[in-house]
């Protein structure tokens, strides 16, 4: 039987390999000097002005995205706090700059929930979880489509076989969505589970969370990934115009469904991305490092830069006491 110290160092160790395997994979893409050419000539091929003005799109999109996420932040908090916009602005940069050093963002609540009266915060970790909870049924649902289309399409499987993976798919994201239009069943839940008990009164709060709040949330989730859909899509019409735009779609839901299920931190990210968009990408293009620098370069506008913003934040921030007053 593993101890609770043997699984924490074999969990560590599994992300560890991950992301030197990942690590090792890109620098062997690109050390290939063959592959480095090709990139140079397709990055050669394109107009410098296009590339500038996409990359000023790219970064806008970023800002847009974040936006409608405070906004999303201010309206599922509002029943436990009252928040202002920019108090909900430094909350979230803040949570997005403890994120990058914690393993699969967990840093986020804590950086994000510092904003809140002390009173408030652990119901408002909460609440925020709801709310990346949105997102990750949007990741889900529009994942398991896009795998079901890639065996479809891809991959030499009987009819039936294709038949049931969409079965499964359609299942799946409908599981998730019938969770989170249920989201109580998580307090109760939680009152099931001894240890747990002690902390049951916090998870109170989603009893109040009322369907039409869900929508409202949802749909704010899906402008969020509407959002950073067409970042990928803009960079690769731009430099992959040869790409047919349903696979190019598909592959990027393929790609966030993965990113969500893997194990790693924000900081070492940009090797996991870039090994699995890579594999998934190269069943339709041979450009291998132009999908890894897209990726990259998303990695670092959505997630890197937000987070150097919010350091400025952090070190504002009060540790010890109320950051209200």
């Amino acid at each position: 039987m593993l101890t609770k110290t043997h699984k924490k160092y074999l969990n560590f160790g599994i992300k560890l390999t991950i992301v030197g395997l990942a690590f090792w994979f890109i620098y062997s893409k690109v050390s290939n000097q063959k592959n480095l050419l090709e990139f140079k000539d397709l990055i050669n091929s394109v107009d410098d002005t296009l590339i500038f003005g996409t990359v000023a799109i790219v970064l806008v999109l970023m800002f847009c995205n974040w936006f409608f996420e405070i906004v999303k932040w201010q309206y599922i908090i509002r029943d436990v706090q009252k928040i202002s916009f920019w108090t909900a602005t430094k909350s979230l940069f803040c949570g997005l700059t403890w994120a990058i050093f914690t393993p699969n963002r967990i840093g986020e609540y804590g950086g994000r929930i510092l904003l809140l009266k002390p009173d408030n915060r652990a119901r408002g970790a909460v609440l925020m979880g709801v709310g990346l909870f949105a997102q990750l049924v949007l990741t889900s649902v529009f994942g398991a489509l896009g795998i079901a289309w890639f065996v479809s399409t891809f991959l030499d499987t009987p009819s039936s076989v294709q038949f049931g993976i969409w079965v499964l798919a359609i299942i799946y994201g409908l599981a998730f969505v019938l969770l989170y239009f249920n989201v109580h069943w998580i307090d109760y839940l939680v009152g099931k589970v001894r240890f747990m008990k002690t902390i049951q009164s916090f998870f109170d709060v989603l009893r109040d969370v009322t369907t039409n709040q869900l929508w409202n949330v949802l749909l704010l989730s899906l402008i969020r990934f509407i959002i950073f859909t067409s970042q990928y899509v803009i960079l690769m019409v731009v430099i992959l115009p040869e790409l047919s735009l349903l696979p190019m779609v598909m592959m990027i839901f393929i790609l966030f469904f993965v990113q969500s299920a893997l194990p790693t931190m924000d900081i070492f990210d940009f090797s996991v991305r870039s090994f699995v968009a890579s594999n998934l990408y190269g069943y339709i293009t041979t450009q291998d490092i132009a999908v890894m620098a897209i990726v990259s370069f998303i990695w670092f506008v959505n997630l890197i830069l937000p987070a150097f913003i919010g350091s400025v934040f952090v070190l504002n921030v009060n540790y010890f006491g109320d950051n209200n007053s």
